[in-house]
């Protein structure tokens, strides 16, 4: 195993970026950043033997410092959508950043995806890294003064495992993730659409046209919804059903079947025999088949466009503080959050 580190850019303040690479010799090794916690590069050893980076990215921190679409950024305080930037907690309504529309998307404004954390080297048997930042109280509306850790493992078995925690002064709330985009063909390898996914799950809530669940649960059985079969991902995504039409592909949040720590999801490219299993002890997971990325050059020269990367965010619900009947992101004081989400790949 190895950790090394190489500048990969300076803020207008003169902040050093630096690029970290894990590696556990085994054939996975993943490059971060310590701005955002970004996730630029994972590199899988193919059936073939061949090194093919599964995550989409960008060239320079100058490219990140415009991040369209949160390229393999952490996200906080608030993963995801809530709706007119406003929420109630014990009887007292916050607002919050708003940034797309009337809403507030993955924080705000200024949110973790724009952070320069502070890393640390762990000195383990698998490489980690463990970054931290303290969010005070008020930023973006968010109450409380939020003391965070995300630590990055490459396992010796093939996965990148994140652990999210936190700690807060005051009650608040906390919906973490990670927004990597996946091909498992190659960061380069054209469209999503022939690799199989299968989700553990049987139901899925639906948005309304501002892509927000509109407070149903329903039944994925006999929708484009259902990937409780493997299937293309591309099998369903130009869909008339109504849900799929309106985005022009996936992005909808998963209810995940079971309790604890539990697989989530099964992605696989037939072809270079790469497989992503994931699994995570949160309720629920967004499915984004990339349906908004910009067309245009990203990371080694490579021209990107839409439905040319996956996400499976792992989180609480979408404006979970809305409907009673969500599991609530709510951190109550001094208790911590604490959720893993890892991603394992099997090679055959």
């Amino acid at each position: 195993m190895s950790i090394t580190k190489v500048n990969f850019g300076q803020t207008s303040n003169g902040e050093n970026i630096i690029l970290y690479t894990l590696d556990n010799k085994k054939g996975l090794s993943a490059e971060i950043l310590n701005y955002g916690g970004i996730l630029r590069s994972l590199y899988v050893n193919d059936k073939n033997g061949i090194k093919t980076d599964v995550v989409l990215g960008r060239d320079s921190f100058e490219d990140y410092l415009n991040n369209d679409g949160y390229l393999g950024a952490l996200i906080g305080r608030h993963a995801n959508r809530i709706a007119n930037g406003k929420f109630k907690l014990n009887g007292q309504q916050f607002s919050v950043g708003v940034n797309e529309g009337k809403n507030s998307l993955h924080g705000g404004i200024n949110g973790f995806d724009k952070k320069i954390w502070n890393v640390k080297e762990i000195d383990c048997d698998e490489p980690a890294i463990e970054l931290s930042i303290i969010s005070p109280d008020g930023e973006e509306g968010f109450p409380g003064a939020l003391n965070v850790t995300v630590t990055y493992t490459i396992t010796s078995d093939n996965a990148i495992k994140i652990n999210y925690s936190a700690k807060c002064d005051k009650d608040t709330v906390v919906n973490m993730t990670n927004h990597a985009y996946f091909n498992l063909a190659g960061h380069g390898g054209g469209t999503i659409d022939k690799q199989t996914l299968w989700i553990n799950a049987d139901f899925y809530t639906p948005n309304n046209s501002e892509c927000m669940p509109n407070g149903e649960v329903l039944s994925v059985a006999g929708t484009p919804f259902d990937f409780r079969i493997a299937k293309p991902i591309g099998q369903d995504i130009n869909s008339n059903f109504e849900q799929v039409k309106m985005f022009g592909g996936y992005d909808h949040n998963f209810i995940i079947s079971g309790r604890g720590y539990r697989k989530a999801a099964i992605a696989k490219c037939i072809e270079n025999g790469i497989e992503m299993e994931v699994y995570t002890d949160k309720p629920g997971m967004q499915l984004y088949t990339s349906n908004g990325l910009a067309e245009g050059i990203y990371k080694n020269n490579t021209k990107y466009s839409i439905h040319q990367g996956f996400c499976l965010e792992t989180q609480y619900f979408p404006n979970a503080m809305e409907f009673s009947h969500y599991p609530a992101p709510i951190l109550k004081k001094n208790e911590e959050y604490n959720f893993t989400t890892e991603y394992r790949f099997i090679v055959k």
